[in-house]
């Protein structure tokens, strides 16, 4: 029977490490939104009365020193509190709970459209390598990840909402709402999925494995799906683990240009407005996505190489 110590302790340096780079990412955005301007000038409006001001400041302990801000934030985090809202006196997960499904199902499906049209065309273009194929599926992708979203995003709203009129340039409620959105959320993730996979499958249609495949007479397709393609998925996890902690942070900008009630468009207003702990509480949320991803990419890893188990071990 193997040892468990050994990959118990590399969980828990993990998980130590996890808890450390979310630490860091809580007092960065403490201290960053706390010395960059005053909230209260922010939200009460140069006009405001001096005896307004204080008072506001003492409602939301504003006035008291940035360390002792500091401790009594991390102490609220500590007991699952993470503040109200400056603006509109409620709590914050409140807030981000009634924004957070419509940026799931905006990413979630974003990142299934990027799956499904990246990871075909870059086999297509490895096995077609130096041919149309490959030069039109590579233009496609750098087209892909080099066209910000904005602009992409306005492109299609006038396309197909003003020229064509055949789908809703902004809001949410039904498929149709969905459509242009998830295309520009997922065009960069294509373009990029299709590069990673090709180069993955390069390397791999070139090992001596699958020339003795080949020799044995397995058909072609059987070496593609069942010999290549598992061998080249772990780069490809990698891509597809760091979009998907990606998802909220990437739709931040594609939020904005089609009025998508998400958290991205929430984190927009909270800082033009300067709602400390509604920002701090997004910034925790989008630390957590990316963790909580690199953790599950590392266990796919484990799974798809069974050296890299035994590495961890």
């Amino acid at each position: 029977m193997r040892d468990p110590r050994p990959m118990a302790r590399f969980w828990l340096i993990k998980l130590l490490r996890t808890a450390l780079t979310l630490w860091l990412v809580v007092t960065f955005a403490f201290i960053v939104l706390r010395t960059s301007g005053d909230p209260v000038v922010a939200l009460l409006g140069p006009d405001a009365m001096p005896d307004e001001v204080e008072q506001f400041r003492r409602q939301w302990g504003l006035d008291q020193p940035l360390f002792i801000q500091y401790l009594n934030y991390i102490g609220q985090m500590a007991t699952g509190q993470f503040g109200v809202s400056l603006r509109d006196s409620r709590p914050v997960m409140t807030l981000i709970m009634e924004r957070l499904p419509a940026t799931l199902q905006l990413g979630l499906v974003s990142l299934g459209l990027a799956a499904l049209i990246g990871i075909p065309a870059g086999i297509i273009a490895a096995l077609r390598r130096g041919g149309f194929l490959d030069r039109a599926i590579m233009a496609f992708a750098v087209f892909g990840f080099a066209l910000p979203n904005f602009f992409l995003g306005i492109l299609l709203i006038l396309l197909f909402s003003l020229t064509l009129q055949i789908l809703p340039s902004s809001g949410t409620g039904t498929w149709r709402h969905l459509v242009m959105p998830a295309i520009t959320l997922a065009t960069f993730s294509a373009g990029t999925l299709a590069r990673f996979t090709r180069s993955a499958m390069l390397e791999v249609l070139e090992k001596p494995y699958m020339r003795a495949a080949a020799a044995k007479g397995v058909p072609f397709w059987k070496r593609v799906l069942f010999h290549a393609f598992p061998n080249a998925a772990i780069p490809i996890v990698t891509v597809i683990g760091l979009n998907l902690g990606q998802l909220i942070a990437g739709a931040i900008v594609v939020e904005t240009v089609f009025a998508w009630p998400g958290i991205g468009r929430l984190l927009v207003v909270a800082v033009s407005q300067r709602d400390l702990a509604v920002v701090q509480g997004l910034v925790l949320v989008i630390a957590t996505t990316m963790v909580i991803a690199n953790l599950v990419v590392d266990l796919l890893y484990g799974f798809l190489d069974p050296r890299i188990r035994e590495a961890a071990r």
